[in-house]
């Protein structure tokens, strides 16, 4: 009797060990609920994504056209300057020495031709006397002449006197194409003084490197000491007023861009503030380094306040549709499918952003969906 009892123990605790193994089935089965939703109709807009960094307009590297020492910077970064503003000062005498050889030439090559001790005027001089003695020796050859044709006087003294005036007619073309070719020497030697002063003078500029734009100052490389070379920037000048956007965006987006897209636009100096933007200029060549291509915009109504190097993202809205079907991006199958309630099923894809997807075929606002596992 004390075995049959034991035996139906045993049998109690067997059953109610299935009967909890059951229930935690049961509750298990019901918390695995499948997440699910419907396709909604809302408005999808598609974009191309980009990395952006703000810089100002015109932005360009100074550099020097000679080599040497900085004497000094003329200005400091921040500074407002016009075009031709010089910006700083490179040590060397050579240029300055020669410039001032140069504009001694000059003075004395424009003194010799035009002024008081001119080489010129004592030609003249000469011309004049020769002038003088060429018109009495012609009287008296032409006098002697006469009388020697009414067989007057001798034969030697015609003879002397039609020498004599021969003599002043060619010493005096001689004196007239010396004053002719001295003014042409002379005239040569000022434009050579000239020449070379201009290209001293622009050698010594050389020295002083100055803005080639209106715009400010962003960066000075040097510092007075240091050495300058020709295939280093010594500062960096930009646009104070205009700033531009640019975009690195990547090769597989580009073919889908365009100019005067518009742009969404985040920085992260202006956190929850979005500005409206306008592709400007779509580069042509690929960085083969980050295999992306650059992109520029402009801001449709900038900040208050910019500095090169803000970064932030920029969204190149490239579609826009209303009343369209989506679903989120995450239900989207491979192959483009969907797992509903009956199964798997194939759907036709439109417009595609970062979260939703345009469905144009293959299922209904009343199509329940069931989010795929990971």
């Amino acid at each position: 009797m004390e075995f049959q009892l034991n035996l139906n123990s045993g049998k109690f605790y067997s059953m109610r060990y299935l009967f909890i193994l059951v229930l935690v089935l049961v509750l298990q089965s019901c918390g695995e609920k499948k997440e699910k939703i419907f396709p909604r109709k809302t408005e999808l807009t598609e974009s191309v994504y980009a990395s952006a960094t703000i810089q100002p307009d015109s932005l360009y590297q100074v550099y020097s056209a000679v080599g040497g020492i900085l004497d000094r910077n003329l200005v400091e970064e921040g500074d407002v300057v016009k075009k031709g503003t010089p910006l700083l000062q490179i040590i060397n005498n050579t240029p300055k020495l020669n410039t001032e050889n140069a504009k001694l030439s000059l003075q004395l090559a424009r003194e010799n031709y035009k002024g008081s001790a001119a080489v010129l005027d004592g030609i003249k001089d000469e011309i004049r006397a020769a002038e003088l003695t060429y018109y009495n020796d012609s009287i008296n050859y032409f006098r002697q002449k006469r009388l020697w044709e009414q067989k007057i006087g001798s034969k030697s003294d015609f003879d002397t006197r039609k020498l004599t005036y021969e003599l002043s007619r060619n010493n005096l073309k001689l004196l007239q194409s010396k004053y002719r070719r001295t003014k042409n020497e002379l005239q040569t030697q000022v434009n050579q003084a000239q020449n070379n002063y201009e290209q001293a003078k622009i050698n010594t500029e050389d020295f002083t490197v100055t803005s080639k734009i209106n715009g400010k100052v962003y960066e000075l490389m040097k510092e007075s000491g240091e050495i300058v070379n020709i295939t280093e920037p010594v500062a960096a000048v930009g646009s104070d007023a205009v700033f531009i956007i640019k975009m690195l965006v990547d090769e597989v987006d580009i073919v889908k861009l365009s100019l005067g897209q518009k742009t969404l636009v985040t920085l992260d100096a202006y956190e929850n503030q979005v500005f409206d933007a306008t592709v400007t200029k779509i580069y042509p060549r690929k960085d083969e380094r980050s295999q992306t291509f650059t992109v520029e915009a402009s801001f449709d109504k900038p900040p208050k306040k910019l500095y090169p190097g803000l970064a932030g993202e920029g969204n190149i809205i490239i579609a826009k549709k209303k009343g369209v079907l989506t679903i989120p991006k995450d239900y989207l199958m491979e192959g483009n499918k969907v797992q509903t309630e009956n199964g798997p099923v194939g759907v036709s894809v439109g417009l595609q952003n970062l979260e939703y997807v345009e469905i144009m075929e293959g299922i209904s606002e009343s199509t329940a969906l069931i989010k795929p596992e990971q």
